[in-house]
């Protein structure tokens, strides 16, 4: 093991055997294996946006052993899927590939202003299937949060008790909060810093823009001095945000984008601190060949650069 994986998994002196071990296989795994930097590849866009929408573009997709093999291929940590999805891969991926269930997703063929996501599985189906850890999508903003976040608790409950470390998707999004600020960096900060109370081992939230959301918070880090010009002094406080850095923040890929923009993103989120990407739409929407290329690029950037060092606290 190396020291920087020791030192990420001594974070979690509080968690039993079994959920250090899991978290230590996602992180020994693939191209970054040994770094302390994760690059998963989820595919819940079929039951988030539809199929149309998500695979059209490259049918293979269609298939969920396509996305498995293609995780395989391009040396990712993980890999992270809804039930349906999981089940038709386990017998033969779960053993050489660490999978991750995710417990909670939503549609697009209704939607209104407070989401919350239907429970679709369990720990004991993860259980069944050889899996590595849950994932569970949270909506701070949202009227239906207090739901969420209840239900995480109970998950995270059952997750523990069966060895299985904790994802956490901390997407603010509601009536609570305008369309603009749900990546505004204070509110992706805070975002991350709720699924960290709610007890994740990782959080996955999106690369936050320089928007303000939230007023108070704007002046506290007017006052403080918090650099936040470039994507990389915004990634820097969100991962402050995180326990000072103590735990895994990684940064969603969002929507297509070229090979160019999707690389310099990485470089910026990585030059901050982050711990790496969980990357979807902009590997699998491409062929077979050029995710495998662009994915082992981004692996490279994020396994070559050194994370910040962590302030002193003065507690």
């Amino acid at each position: 093991m190396s020291a920087r994986v020791d030192e990420i998994l001594s974070w979690y002196d509080t968690d039993d055997p079994g959920t250090v071990r899991n978290l230590n296989r996602m992180l020994q795994q693939g191209r970054t294996g040994g770094s302390g930097k994760l690059v998963v590849l989820p595919v819940d866009q079929g039951f988030e946006h539809g199929p149309a929408r998500s695979f059209a573009v490259n049918r293979a997709g269609y298939d969920p052993r396509y996305h498995a093999q293609l995780a395989m291929d391009a040396g990712c940590s993980a890999h992270a899927a809804p039930l349906g999805a999981i089940q038709r891969i386990a017998k033969d991926y779960a053993r050489d590939l660490p999978l991750i269930l995710k417990c909670n997703s939503s549609d697009s063929l209704f939607t209104g202003a407070d989401p919350v996501p239907a429970v679709t599985a369990g720990v004991e189906d993860a259980v069944r299937l050889g899996c590595a850890a849950v994932g569970f999508t949270v909506y701070p903003g949202s009227a239906a949060r207090n739901t969420m976040y209840e239900q995480l608790r109970h998950l995270g409950r059952d997750a523990r008790a069966a060895g299985l470390p904790v994802v956490v998707w901390s997407y603010p999004r509601g009536s609570g909060i305008s369309t603009e600020a749900r990546t505004a960096v204070d509110v992706v900060a805070y975002a991350a810093h709720l699924a960290c109370q709610l007890g994740a081992h990782v959080v996955k939230v999106k690369p936050p823009t320089a928007h303000i959301g939230l007023s108070a918070a704007g002046a506290a880090l007017e006052r403080a001095g918090t650099p936040l010009d470039t994507l990389a002094d915004r990634v820097r406080h969100v991962v402050d945000s995180a326990f000072d850095g103590h735990r895994i923040v990684i940064f969603s890929g969002g929507a297509a984008k070229d090979t160019a923009a999707v690389l310099e993103e990485n470089r910026q989120t990585a030059a901050g601190g982050g711990f790496g990407t969980i990357m979807g739409r902009n590997s699998f929407q491409r062929p077979h060949d050029e995710a495998v290329r662009l994915l082992a690029q981004v692996m490279d950037i994020h396994r070559t650069t050194s994370p910040r060092p962590l302030a002193t606290s003065a507690v």
